[in-house]
């Protein structure tokens, strides 16, 4: 049996600045739309262009409104725990998504939750527990989730106006490196060498260990398209057909896998 990884760890200050860096590239994609282009269609399911902002604000503002309320007795999620059960509260987020989208203009939503961010966050301790909706969580762990939401979200954003949506390397590093570490915990062994460069190299998979030189079984591929593998939005053939993938060895299949946001 492997032993088992270090859990990483995110500089809270880092990962602050990563969070607002990113909403503001949003800010600056969702000046760009129009009436039309905020009632589009994405990928999220029924969500129009207009509740994906709404769900971006949202992202940020649960901090505040977090750090409002009562911290709870103990930590019981981490980073990678959320990564596993945040899909099964999908029902709530779609509801509030959906009102916020209904009382506030898009832009004025991403301009109050960066204000209300940069107020709030910047002095709270990082080891402050929040009762986020998965389980108490520290404030720090809470950020690098953020961090995901906003660079998944971002390119749905992306993808469903057009509209270039840039990633801040923090706020992508960060995601790369949490949906890697969600893989490796999903799939524990050390059989699959991960490699997303220049960001990530984990290993996972049960079955043999391959300890010095080059592993039998690497799989390769970019922050994006890792970032839309782990979420789903792109199956593993049709990364391997289309997109920069590849995959050696007999174990290198990771559609059993993936996603691993859920």
């Amino acid at each position: 049996m492997p032993p088992r990884a270090r859990a990483r760890s995110y500089d809270p200050a880092k990962t602050r600045t990563a969070v607002i860096a990113q909403l503001r590239q949003v800010r600056k994609a969702a000046e760009r739309l129009d009436e039309t282009a905020l009632d589009a269609p994405t990928r999220l399911g029924d969500w129009t262009v207009r509740e994906l902002v709404a769900h971006l604000a949202m992202a940020v503002t649960s901090v505040v409104r977090l750090l409002e309320r009562p911290a709870p007795p103990a930590r019981e999620v981490t980073v990678t725990g959320w990564a596993s059960a945040v899909a099964g509260h999908s029902g709530p987020i779609d509801e509030e998504t959906r009102a916020l989208a209904a009382d506030a203009k898009p832009g004025e939503l991403l301009e109050r939750a960066e204000a209300r961010f940069a107020e709030v966050a910047a002095v709270a301790p990082a080891d402050r527990l929040l009762a986020a909706r998965v389980g108490a969580m520290r404030l720090d762990d809470y950020l690098v989730t953020r961090c995901v939401e906003l660079v998944v979200h971002a390119d749905d954003l992306a993808a469903a106006t057009g509209v270039p949506v840039s990633h801040d390397r923090q706020a992508l590093a960060t995601a790369t490196r949490v949906l890697a570490d969600a893989l490796a915990a999903k799939a524990p062994g050390g059989s699959v060498e991960v490699r997303i460069p220049p960001f990530a190299v984990i290993q996972c998979v049960e079955g043999p260990r391959h300890t010095r030189g080059t592993p039998p079984n690497v799989v390769e591929t970019d922050p994006p398209t890792w970032i839309r593998l782990a979420t789903g939005r792109l199956t593993w053939a049709e990364a391997l057909e289309s997109a920069p993938l590849t995959a050696s060895g007999d174990r290198a299949d990771l559609s059993a896998h993936l996603p691993v946001l859920g």
